[in-house]
């Protein structure tokens, strides 16, 4: 099996519509790290310290066939229509330990793909 890491940069006020849309289309499970972040735009100041945006990084380690839907619900689900919502991107996987737990739920989606 190939996995893929899709990566997405969120405000923290979408993250669980991002989530529950991820796991409802197949995604066993991720991985939410909190962060700030700056984007085109000059950042806020307050008594002159600089303010950046919340955001969130959510991680979901996919097989490669369910890629392309799963990036089409994030891109729903998070609301990427408009400005200042977040980013996803995918990244290649090489190895992979640790998803023993998880195989039959693969092969599964990958069977119900391909049938």
């Amino acid at each position: 099996m190939k996995f893929k890491l899709i990566m997405t940069f969120i405000k923290p006020n979408i993250t669980d519509n991002v989530v529950d849309a991820m796991k409802k289309a197949g995604a066993t499970g991720a991985t939410i790290i909190p962060a700030r972040g700056t984007g085109i735009h000059e950042a806020k100041s307050f008594f002159g310290l600089s303010i950046e945006d919340q955001t969130d990084i959510v991680v979901f380690l996919v097989e490669e066939h369910v890629v392309e839907n799963l990036m089409n619900v994030i891109k729903k689900a998070g609301k990427f229509d408009q400005p200042g919502t977040g980013i996803a991107f995918v990244l290649p996987i090489e190895h992979v330990a640790g998803l023993e737990s998880q195989m039959k739920i693969f092969k599964d989606q990958a069977r119900d793909q391909y049938f």
